[in-house]
């Protein structure tokens, strides 16, 4: 049977991987989705209706401009037949255009539908966004990519981080 783990993944793999198919794995057909931005470094409409816009605005539309993704939920899975499910994250992206690298922290808030799973809402709260440059790509890549995926406890990222001071409001958000 799904769960609410395996809808998280699912918008995870389609979101990160471009794989837009994935997500009527992830949400309800009505589904919404609400957006809590506090950072100047990264934009995206407040609110979206139904599984199609949000799959054109999290996956299609983001995915013309990030490559690289990496997003990793800060905490275990969630149980299995929990309605609401809350955790922060962390997300290691670069640009196609510039090759500038992007790292950002915030919170997911879940809520899923009790007989299938699905997410029937997700308000995604973004509390920061840092721009690095490109000669950056390698050193974030290759530790990000090495930390499991999607559920990777937090102590686990402090072997693999690297050191910027540019990081520090991530850094004290995520508690690392």
């Amino acid at each position: 049977m799904h769960n609410p783990a395996e809808s998280i993944r699912a918008y995870l793999y389609a979101k990160d991987r471009n794989q837009p198919h994935r997500m009527a794995q992830a949400f309800s057909e009505n589904a919404s989705l609400e957006m809590n931005i506090r950072t100047e470094a990264i934009s995206f409409p407040s609110s979206v209706l139904g599984r199609e816009n949000i799959t054109d605005v999290l996956v299609r539309r983001f995915a013309q401009t990030y490559e690289n993704v990496y997003t990793l939920c800060l905490c275990p899975p969630p149980e299995n037949h929990v309605t609401r499910f809350s955790c922060r994250w962390l997300v290691v992206m670069s640009e196609k255009p510039n090759r500038q690298i992007r790292i950002g922290c915030g919170g997911y808030d879940w809520t899923f539908q009790r007989e299938t799973s699905l997410a029937e809402h997700l308000t995604i709260t973004i509390e920061d966004m840092q721009v690095m440059p490109p000669e950056s790509l390698k050193g974030f890549i290759d530790g990000v990519s090495v930390l499991p995926y999607p559920w990777c406890p937090t102590e686990q990222i402090l072997s693999e981080w690297p050191q910027s001071a540019e990081l520090e409001n991530i850094r004290q958000y995520l508690g690392l």
